[in-house]
């Protein structure tokens, strides 16, 4: 998010897009058939998002490499470069720039999120800076960030029903909440905080708040903070099965701006709303 809070990016790349319709469709569920780069950019002139599928035969990585297609990711130590030349939809405007992450610190270890502990959320960099410059659209900005790593040995739609997640950045260091509700009808609520060098901090879990669904789709919302009350500030993405949104919040004690997402993963399984992602997510051979 830029420092004004009015530009946001969003960025993830899948070995195995969990998304993706064509590989809720492949008997074989082979990840690497089925890879993408998710670009998001949500701001005052431009909202664009792209994510094109991509089989193994686009695919290129190492230890500090990522590459899938024209698009890639680097590590040099301290930096996360990522050059994205992809192209949005369902209207086809370019989505093309570079972003460099610089994580001020490092977390010590993942979280499990599934009794079997067959699904991993790591939220290895919670605190970050991050330069963005974009050439199409033509924008630029700089603000704070957040790096984490997911993987998992199953369908997400087959452990889970729903979740919500937020991060905020707090005067020292950051919060992220992160709430599931698993299949088996069982729950986990984390409460992290980190300060600036990635240590873990305790932190008094806030309260359920309600918020309004969305306006589109009417997807479930909540979250918590300190006094049980939150809003909305404004909805980036409106979709039927996903939302993400800015907050306003209470997080230990300090008014907050939380970045937060609602899943509904009875809604993604649903054979309607997975016939409609092909138009947001095109598929490209080679």
């Amino acid at each position: 998010m830029s420092e004004d809070g009015r530009q946001g990016l969003t960025v993830i790349a899948f070995i195995g897009s969990v998304f993706s319709p064509y590989y809720a469709w492949d008997a074989r569920r082979d990840p690497f058939a089925h890879c993408a780069i998710n670009v998001v950019l949500y701001g005052e002139r431009a909202n664009r998002f792209a994510m094109t599928e991509r089989d193994a035969r686009s695919l290129s990585r190492d230890a500090s490499h990522f590459s899938l297609g024209p698009s890639s990711l680097a590590w040099d130590g301290s930096v996360l470069t990522i050059r994205l030349d992809e192209r949005a939809s369902p209207i086809p405007q370019a989505v093309r720039g570079t972003v460099r992450v610089r994580p001020r610190a490092f977390t010590a270890q993942p979280f499990t999120l599934d009794a079997d502990g067959l699904h991993r959320w790591w939220p290895m960099a919670p605190d970050c800076e991050v330069e963005a410059e974009f050439s199409a659209p033509a924008l630029s900005w700089r603000g704070s960030g957040y790096h984490d790593t997911n993987d998992g040995d199953g369908a997400l739609e087959d452990a889970f029903s729903d979740w919500t997640w937020c991060r905020a950045p707090l005067k020292r260091g950051s919060a992220i909440l992160y709430d599931v509700r698993r299949r088996d009808g069982s729950g986990q609520n984390l409460t992290l905080r980190f300060d600036a060098d990635g240590s873990r901090r305790e932190m008094r879990p806030p309260l359920a708040a309600a918020l309004p669904p969305t306006r589109l789709w009417r997807m479930p919302r909540a979250t918590r903070s300190d006094d049980a009350r939150a809003g909305v500030v404004r909805t980036f993405e409106d979709t039927p099965f996903y939302a993400r949104s800015l907050l306003s919040a209470s997080f230990d004690g300090e008014a907050v701006r939380p970045v937060h997402e609602s899943l509904s993963l009875d809604r993604f399984r649903n054979p309607l709303v997975r016939l409609m992602l092909p138009f947001r997510m095109p598929r490209r051979l080679g």
